[in-house]
């Protein structure tokens, strides 16, 4: 053991982003350096191939960590020597090595709004770019879109479960490492939660931070009516006290009976139908109408779904575990694929055509069509220079590396997503997966492109 050696957080830097990619984007980038084609022009598209099973609908997220990512993505001095000796660049010439101190993202970037439902198959990012650059920052750009976009279409099922009421993120604790929770609890505000017990979160997207109180402060006191006055004492403008440590409904008159500021009780175990109705009687036998009922537990979409529609008493869900790691569906198949590339001898389309995933060539934009309701009717998506029905998605984000405008801020970005997810068909919005996918058609013009010059 090495006893000199420090801990290391793994935090990365923001002057040290160049090597958080996968190794097989360097090698490309560097093999196209050496083969003249590094500074060709490339399109290149991320979408998700297949909505998950329990899913409907998406909804895009982690434009805004994406494009920080683009402008501050710079190569250190000594991630440069790191991959200068590197058993599998041996053979890359020293130039290119050394042009990785200059290298900066010029590109262009078009995106679909964060806050917007989505389809599979429908770019959610088109990046056109020097062909190296663009394939470096493949890696960063999916897991951020991915992961992001993953919570958010959680999050919003749990909202649209909720029927109005509250929701807040509990999930840090839960979460996949800090890093993601600190972005879980953006995915979710973005989707419609309330708040988040994440602090730091909290502090940073200047959102509602909320907290009551564990276990264990009721088990470090003698009993629980000492526990709720000890707690009020310090905390009297929080006020809410968690009863079901030992027995719930007991737990509520002793909340009572410590006669002390208290805005809500929470339930975090047991039927919360049945206690729920039970604690919201004794509240309001004791006159105490304006005390909330706060559930979580173990909580998700279903069981919340559920709770609802029988009428539970309960105002806020606190949901953790399942929101944070989106359990049911813990994936979503995103790729970022190469479709279009300006060489010498002009512009070339590029697919896959292997079996289940064959690829549209050349940039694309998608149109939404509403009927005459508003409602989302069906989406075209269609080469960028065409003109279809219906509204356009992708919009111009970055244009030489430089942002075009800034960025709308997580309440704007939340506002959005409501209107979008009110704009859904209601078989869409139901939790089990539906007999009639939203229809997402390829225009004629995709269907006929060809492979070669346009």
């Amino acid at each position: 053991m090495n006893e000199n050696h420090q801990p290391q957080g793994l935090l990365p830097r923001e002057d040290e982003l160049g090597l958080l990619t996968d190794l097989y984007e360097l090698t490309m980038a560097a093999g196209y350096y050496v083969h003249g084609m590094a500074d060709w022009p490339a399109t290149f598209e991320l979408w998700v191939r297949r909505l998950p099973p329990r899913r409907n609908f998406l909804v895009a997220a982690g434009l805004e960590q994406a494009v920080h990512y683009l402008q501050l993505l710079r190569f250190s001095e000594a991630q440069i020597e790191y991959l200068r000796h590197h058993p599998a660049l041996g053979h890359v010439p020293a130039s290119w090595f050394d042009s990785l101190r200059e290298f900066r993202f010029c590109g262009e970037v078009w995106a679909v709004p964060e806050g917007t439902v989505v389809f599979a198959g429908e770019p959610l990012l088109r990046i056109t770019a020097p062909l190296a650059q663009a394939q470096i920052v493949e890696t960063y750009l999916m897991t951020t879109l991915t992961f992001q976009t993953l919570i958010a279409s959680k999050a919003a099922r749990v909202v649209l479960a909720a029927q109005g009421r509250s929701v807040v993120d509990f999930g840090s604790r839960r979460a996949h490492g800090p890093q993601a929770g600190l972005l879980a609890a953006r995915a979710a505000f973005l989707a419609g939660c309330s708040g988040t017990s994440n602090t730091e979160a909290a502090r940073l997207l200047n959102i509602p931070a909320v907290g009551t109180q564990a276990h264990s402060w009721i088990m470090a006191f003698p009993g629980e009516v000492e526990a709720f006055r000890a707690f009020a004492q310090v905390f009297p403008e929080v006020g809410t006290l968690l009863v079901d440590t030992y027995d719930t409904l007991q737990g509520v008159r002793h909340a009572l009976q410590a006669n002390v500021p208290m805005r809500a009780i929470r339930l975090d175990s047991g039927d919360l139908l049945s206690l729920s109705r039970e604690s919201r009687r004794l509240l309001d036998e004791a006159g105490r109408q304006d005390v909330r009922i706060i559930a979580s537990g173990d909580l998700n979409e279903y069981r919340i779904h559920e709770l609802v529609s029988a009428g539970a008493p309960i105002d806020i869900f606190g949901v953790g575990t399942e929101l944070v790691t989106s359990r049911d569906e813990p994936s979503l198949n995103t790729v970022y694929k190469l479709v279009e590339l300006h060489t010498p001898q002009g512009v070339v389309g590029t697919l896959k055509t292997s079996p289940q995933k064959q690829t549209f060539p050349y940039a694309k934009q998608v149109y939404r069509r509403r009927d005459s309701s508003g409602m989302f009717l069906e989406d075209w998506v269609g080469r960028h220079e065409e003109k279809l029905p219906g509204e356009p998605l992708l919009v111009p984000i970055l244009q030489q590396g430089r942002l075009l405008q800034p960025l709308p801020d997580l309440r704007a970005i939340q506002q959005h997503c409501h209107s979008q997810l009110s704009s859904l068909p209601l078989h869409l919005r139901d939790l089990e997966p539906t007999s009639q996918p939203y229809p997402v058609h390829f225009s004629a013009t995709l269907h006929s492109a060809h492979v070669g010059e346009a």
